[in-house]
């Protein structure tokens, strides 16, 4: 099987909010001006798709028109988009990976399948050996995806390494969401040759200073500004981890709705798909009050420890 690799360094990308209409279809429009936004203040790239992009909840269809709809915004796919994908089954798995490779994305950012939680790596490695498989010669610039919160199944060093023997070329590197920094620090140290980002920003600065390459995460979506010199740099910021403190007081997807919709005073960015609900107009502003406060200086952030 000839792979076809990109190994250029990920470095600052966002987890892309997908914008809703009032009928539950993905906002083309707000999502491609978003897009262009984002990468406008520091981003180096965007994922579509992603847990922030409610991606779980978007149909193979709507993938296409969504990348569809950011190419012809004139957002280079191949160099800056990567597509998250997440599902139960093998034959699902594959149609949303092979919309993302026949749109010419950058990569995918693979999630193990979710709902038969606690697998062991050897049924997960049938599970994207399968998968992998079946791709042939598409398969190329796998991320995998480690957010056992989410997925009930976690991405193990051990599965990683095995996975990287039996398909040469075809991972390039893990995203590691778990929050847990000495298994992160384990595979910054073990997964040479990989690149390692994170998904937690409050470990991003502490990460890069390691050797990680970067981050996917949700935050980008409102400060890429402020995360791009943690991300490029390993620069610490406390503001950072303040912000992600205070967003954690709510649902994560739902308040990074809210507060772009703060920024833009555009309110129907609040919209989420069903099953998740959208923060109430008084978290909005309640949030976006400390927020800004953060942003100002007016807030110290939380202590964390720092890693060695």
């Amino acid at each position: 099987m000839a792979l076809k690799t990109r190994t250029a360094r990920i470095g600052l990308n966002c987890a892309l909010s997908t914008p809703f209409t009032k009928e539950g279809a993905i906002d083309l429009r707000r999502m491609a001006a978003h897009a262009a936004a984002v990468i406008e203040q520091g981003c180096d790239g965007i994922t579509v798709f992603g847990t922030t992009g409610e991606g779980a909840s978007i149909a193979v269809p709507e993938r296409y028109q969504a990348l569809a709809a950011l190419s012809a915004s004139g957002l280079p796919l191949r160099q800056q988009v990567i597509a998250g994908v997440a599902a139960a089954t093998v034959h699902d798995t594959v149609e949303q990976a092979r919309a993302a490779y026949g749109m010419d994305c950058r990569g995918l950012l693979l999630a193990p399948p979710f709902y038969f939680g606690d697998s062991g790596d050897d049924g997960l490695f049938r599970f994207f050996a399968g998968v992998f498989e079946r791709l042939g010669g598409d398969l190329r610039d796998v991320i995998l995806y480690h957010i056992p919160g989410m997925t009930r199944n976690g991405i193990s060093v051990e599965l990683t390494q095995r996975l990287v023997k039996a398909f040469p070329g075809a991972v390039i590197g893990v995203k590691d969401s778990n929050g847990d920094w000495p298994a992160t620090e384990r595979r910054l140290r073990e997964l040479t040759g990989l690149q390692v980002l994170v998904g937690d920003e409050r470990q991003l600065a502490n990460a890069v200073r390691h050797g990680g390459a970067g981050t996917i995460c949700g935050l980008a979506n409102i400060a890429p500004d402020l995360l791009r010199p943690l991300a490029h740099s390993g620069k610490e910021d406390k503001r950072v981890n303040a912000m992600v403190e205070a967003i954690l007081g709510y649902s994560f997807m739902s308040a990074i709705k809210a507060m772009i919709g703060e920024q833009l005073g555009d309110p129907a960015w609040r919209i989420m798909r069903a099953p998740l609900e959208p923060l109430s107009a008084a978290e909005t502003r309640k949030l976006a009050g400390k927020l800004a406060a953060i942003r100002d200086g007016e807030a110290k952030a939380k202590p964390q420890a720092r890693a060695a």
